[in-house]
């Protein structure tokens, strides 16, 4: 796995995509941390995560679009899939690769605390930790998602497209979008009342703007940690066996 690892390090900053995500995300969360938090005159550095939420589902893709696709296009995948080595070390090489770069841009967090600091206003360390704590994990989830569906095609724009798309429904799948799916006639009509109660508790259990916003609030919970993780090792999981197929085929 380290040798996956190392490679896709290198290839981040060999091919500009490192120098290009961490850009953006500095000017992004620099932007957002002036304007929610500076601007506003607040100590407390919440309101730029909310923000950065939207950010994340654009940048993430662009960590994960090549780290498989481009090895089926250029046919290295065959060597990759023949080399001694488990395809869980394959998957989690790339996969702490893309996650590593994201914790380096996501600790620029902690400069804007020194300067919170330093302007002398009461900073809310509680919430900066489980604000970033949240961050981690929430862009750990949406690494694993990238990772699975870079898997499944060989065109980087295509996985990036894809997995943008996929977040987008994930960020517009909160409690008022499942209130008005709840009050559609449609769904009134056709299902009874016990039913759709069901599917609707069903379906806010995944909404992830949801459990990443009880973090943001201050509220730490440990069935969302979980939430997170669990989607972490289920797509993960998607990804050795669509590798797996591959290797057999």
């Amino acid at each position: 796995m380290g040798a996956i690892y190392r490679r896709e390090m290198g290839s981040f900053f060999t091919s500009g995509i490192g120098y290009v995500f961490l850009t953006v995300f500095y000017i992004a969360s620099g932007y957002f941390f002036y304007n929610d938090v500076i601007k506003s005159g607040l100590g407390d550095i919440s309101p730029m995560f909310v923000s950065m939420f939207i950010v994340v589902i654009f940048l993430i893709p662009v960590l994960t679009m090549r780290l498989l696709s481009e090895e089926k296009k250029n046919r290295t995948d065959q060597g990759l899939l023949t080399a001694p080595i488990s395809l869980w070390e394959i998957v989690l090489g790339k996969f702490f690769a893309a996650f590593t770069l994201f914790v380096i841009a996501e600790s620029v967090i902690f400069i804007y605390a020194l300067i919170l600091r330093y302007l002398s206003k009461d900073m809310v360390w509680s919430s900066l930790l489980g604000n970033y704590f949240a961050m981690l994990i929430l862009g750990a989830a949406f690494i694993a998602i990238g990772v699975f569906i870079s898997s499944l095609t060989e065109n980087q724009m295509a996985s990036a497209v894809v997995s943008v798309f996929f977040f987008l429904v994930l960020y517009a799948f909160d409690d008022s979008a499942l209130e008005k799916l709840n009050s559609n006639s449609f769904i009134s009509k056709n299902l009874k009342i016990s039913t759709r109660e069901k599917i609707m508790e069903f379906l806010s259990h995944l909404s992830m703007r949801s459990r990443y916003t009880e973090f943001t609030r201050g509220i730490f919970s440990l069935s969302s940690v979980l939430f997170f993780l669990s989607i972490v090792f289920l797509f993960n999981f998607f990804t050795v066996k669509v590798l797996e197929k591959k290797r057999w085929a």
